[in-house]
């Protein structure tokens, strides 16, 4: 082989593997970004009786019932200061004179664990405006208990929205 034809061909195959380069650059170029998946701010938890449920596993989702302005997040924010994990807040669909806590299941741990925390917190039926165990506040709503309750023990088996990421 001579030399100019093996300059030509040397320069072929680096013509095609510089064309080759070219294309896969420009597809991974005009590539979209990855998107992120959110994350579950809970997941449902089965917990067996006798277990405990501490306010870290615990999301709280707070709606304000009342005329009062910013009741729902300074409330959710105290609540978070305790330890619960915040959910959604806004305001609630229907006006409420009293403190409800929404729930499918009056016995739930978690849903006992919230009640602890309010004074004269009634428990009600109820659509899931938001994650974790609902609040709404009502009217006659003024403060959170000052006796922080840590945990509570669950006694029966049950199922609640544990918060992502706690043990």
């Amino acid at each position: 082989m001579t030399g100019a034809l093996k300059s030509a061909l040397t320069l072929a195959v680096l013509a095609v593997l510089v064309l080759l380069a070219a294309v896969w650059g420009w597809a991974a170029f005009t590539e979209p970004f990855p998107q992120d998946e959110p994350v579950a701010i809970c997941e449902d938890t089965d917990v067996t009786a006798g277990s405990e449920v501490r306010r870290d596993q615990v999301v709280v989702s707070v709606f304000n019932g009342s005329g009062r302005s910013g009741l729902a997040s300074s409330t959710s924010a105290q609540l978070t200061e305790r330890g619960f994990v915040a959910g959604d807040v806004g305001d609630s669909p229907q006006p409420a004179a009293s403190t409800q806590i929404w729930a499918a299941d009056p016995t739930n741990p978690a849903v006992a664990l919230v009640r602890k925390q309010f004074k004269g917190a009634r428990i009600v039926g109820g659509d899931a405006l938001g994650p974790g165990v609902v609040v709404v506040l009502g009217e006659k709503f003024t403060a959170l208990r000052k006796k922080q309750v840590e945990s509570v023990v669950a006694a029966q088996d049950a199922t609640y929205c544990r918060a992502t990421g706690s043990e």
